[in-house]
């Protein structure tokens, strides 16, 4: 729970181009003699649905009957055209890099245009086929002891492979002026565990394409023995799954922090050698303590490590080495990769271009190198001023929704909102930049530049233990079309690339922007007093701040909200994991609510102008709708139902607005509308 929260899990990619908001405190007379578009989307309406039976479907209803998933993608919305202006975006600026002539070695260019050039040149990887892997295979076909296989592990993670664990270095989470080093458990091939024990048909399928998928990749990188180390990594993987915490369970704060030293984590993992593993990955060195995320796992790998033959074992880090590396490889490996993980697996039809592989390669292993470009050519400096204003108007918004809670007591209001007051935010970009010169970047050896990139962030992971917590420090890059709240820094981030329509529209009267970009701030602050989140104070600490009468009736409202998703059922059969969402659908309760509360602010006393024939609360409602229109193809929708945190967009789109008050006043609801809910029913937490 430590780790950052975001607003649209599995969209952090590019982003696109910046735009700047109207500002939140003009008067509504002024601000609609500037701007007097409404932002609203008309032409995606449905007549045939009414806002007040399905406010997705109504706002929406035209864009998803025209609308079709293009082939290289799962799924596509609205931060899917985004995503892709971004593409269009980073791809000048990458293609200029490198035709750039003469390039000086190390400069921003050279890093940028020959990164392009090597992923470019397929003639090249088709050349090497499993050439650049193989060093890393010897090693593991040399492993001749169990602890040869432990500190095996440290050294491939070092180059980003798959092992049974994975570790991460952020605040800790009780101490949070430290860097603390969390253990966590991973190793599977599937999206979630439930793929491997659930007698579903589908998953059934699932675990026996995954099989072949073995068998064919490590066919296609030389292995005679192909067959039985697909039956050996089926084997260990169906154990690592039987062991994993579920999701719902590591979500929770307090289970998951256990700080260990390495001796003690040693006593837990049994026969699996930890400190071998610590030699290997750099740990030894670097780490005192060690917080455990799921403690039970690791007891459990380590008791069952030595009940699987050696050489399973290396059949296991073979086959996650060449699939960590596959996209990479010639095209033999690349149709493999795609037509497991994506095409069965998410059902995308085909491969990306290969210049939106190279451009999102670049994202990931140079993001902010690029991100400097992109900001420099898309983002105008005054969306940062107005952004400012805007949060700070969301933040005065939840002071006054925390004074006005009728459930809390004045104690932990104190509490709640000594935390608020201590929020941060960052827009756009960062102010300091990340320094990639120590990282080599070869415009002949695509893998090459992979694998040093992914060394170059373990060393600077392990380099931040025992200094000082940076906090300007960003997670994700200023091209990504997300957001994000971050619980042991206190703090809210909105990219550069999600400050435009339609979540953010210069040129739009102000409903529409608190029904987009204020209500993700909104939902942003609103993680901060999540289920999980609320458990830190303002300092990023986690540490409880409420009385046990408030925590009580704050549990009981959480979970009369996760029974309402819960019910929720996407497709036949297969329903939102109310529990697993919970987290995600605080955030946006809470932001629909405060940011309606900061837009009537903002208003000043002024009446809204009507605008398209909408009044100012129902464009605020619209406006919220539009941002969350998306289509997913069924293969997609299963995966997300078990792994994302965040409830599908029909459901965010409709679900929240239904225990909003002020919605059943914007379009007037009555006890016979779909969308009704009884007030006793109705969920308020912020």
């Amino acid at each position: 729970m430590n780790k950052i929260s975001t607003l649209a899990l599995g969209i952090a990619l590019s982003l696109g181009l910046a735009a700047c908001a109207s500002n939140p405190t003009t008067p509504a007379n002024t601000q609609a003699a500037v701007a007097k578009v409404s932002g609203i989307e008309t032409e995606n309406f449905d007549s045939h649905v009414r806002f007040q039976d399905d406010l997705y479907y109504s706002v929406n209803g035209k864009w998803l009957q025209r609308t079709q998933i293009p082939a290289d993608k799962s799924n596509y919305g609205a931060f899917s055209v985004l995503y892709e202006k971004s593409q269009a975006a980073l791809k000048q600026i990458i293609e200029k890099a490198a035709a750039t002539p003469n390039k000086v070695h190390g400069s921003t260019e050279q890093k940028i245009g020959d990164f392009y050039t090597a992923y470019m040149d397929t003639a090249t990887v088709e050349q090497l086929g499993i050439t650049p892997l193989k060093a890393q295979l010897a090693d593991i076909a040399a492993a001749s002891s169990y602890g040869d296989v432990a500190e095996l592990m440290g050294k491939l993670l070092t180059s980003g492979s798959r092992i049974p664990f994975g570790f991460y270095v952020n605040n800790d989470a009780k101490n949070s002026s430290q860097y603390g080093v969390y253990l966590y458990q991973s190793g599977l091939t599937l999206p979630d565990r439930d793929y491997y024990l659930k007698d579903d048909a589908k998953f059934n399928a699932n675990r026996q394409a995954m099989r072949q998928y073995v068998r064919d990749l490590l066919h296609a990188a030389g292995y005679a023995h192909a067959d039985n180390a697909a039956a050996n990594v089926a084997n260990i993987e169906l154990s690592i799954a039987k062991n994993q915490w579920s999701r719902v369970e590591s979500r929770d704060a307090n289970k998951a922090y256990n700080k260990m030293t390495l001796a003690q984590l040693q006593q837990l993992t049994g026969k699996f050698d930890i400190i071998a593993f610590a030699a290997g990955s750099g740990l030894a060195d670097s780490a005192k303590e060690i917080i455990v995320r799921q403690p039970s796992y690791f007891e459990k790998f380590g008791a069952g490590f030595e009940s699987f033959p050696l050489s399973a074992w290396k059949d296991y880090l073979a086959f996650h080495l060449v699939d960590g590396y596959a996209q990479l490889l010639s095209q033999q490996f690349a149709d493999l990769h795609f037509d497991f993980h994506s095409k069965t697996l998410m059902g995308i039809e085909q491969q990306q271009p290969r210049w939106k592989q190279a451009v999102d390669g670049a994202d990931g292993v140079i993001g902010e190198l690029v991100g400097k470009e992109y900001v420099a050519g898309n983002f105008k400096p005054e969306a940062k001023v107005r952004m400012e204003s805007m949060i700070k108007n969301l933040i005065k918004g939840f002071e006054v929704s925390i004074d006005e809670l009728e459930w809390m007591t004045p104690e932990t209001k104190k509490a709640a909102q000594e935390k608020l007051a201590k929020f941060t935010y960052k827009i756009g970009y960062p102010d300091k930049w990340k320094d990639y010169s120590k990282l080599e970047i070869k415009a002949d050896e695509l893998v090459g530049n992979y694998q040093r990139a992914a060394k170059f962030e373990y060393r600077k992971m392990l380099d931040k233990i025992g200094q000082p917590v940076d906090r300007t420090e960003w997670h994700m890059t200023p091209q990504t079309v997300n957001a994000y709240y971050s619980p042991v820094g206190n703090e809210i981030v909105f990219p550069a690339a999600i400050l435009q329509p339609p979540f953010f529209n210069m040129d739009a009267d102000d409903a529409v922007n608190y029904g987009g970009i204020g209500a993700v701030i909104g939902h942003e602050i609103s993680h901060g007093f999540d289920d999980q989140g609320a458990k830190y104070d303002g300092n990023g600490n986690l540490r409880n701040w409420w009385t046990d009468k408030d925590r009580e009736e704050f549990q009981k409202r959480g979970q009369a909200l996760a029974a309402q998703y819960s019910a929720f059922e996407p497709l036949p059969g297969k329903h939102v994991n109310g529990e697993l969402t919970l987290g995600e659908n605080i955030g946006d309760l809470g932001g629909l609510t405060v940011a309606l509360r900061s837009y009537h602010l903002s208003l000043n006393g002024n009446e809204a102008p009507v605008l398209d024939g909408l009044t100012g609360d129902q464009r605020f409602f619209i406006g919220w709708s539009q941002v969350w229109r998306r289509k997913y193809r069924d293969e997609e929708l299963v995966r997300r139902l078990l792994t994302d945190p965040h409830s599908p967009s029909h459901f965010r789109a409709m679900g929240t607005p239904r225990n909003v008050e002020g919605f059943y006043k914007a379009f007037d609801l009555k006890s016979t509308d779909k969308q009704y809910l009884p007030k006793d029913q109705r969920v308020k937490i912020w």
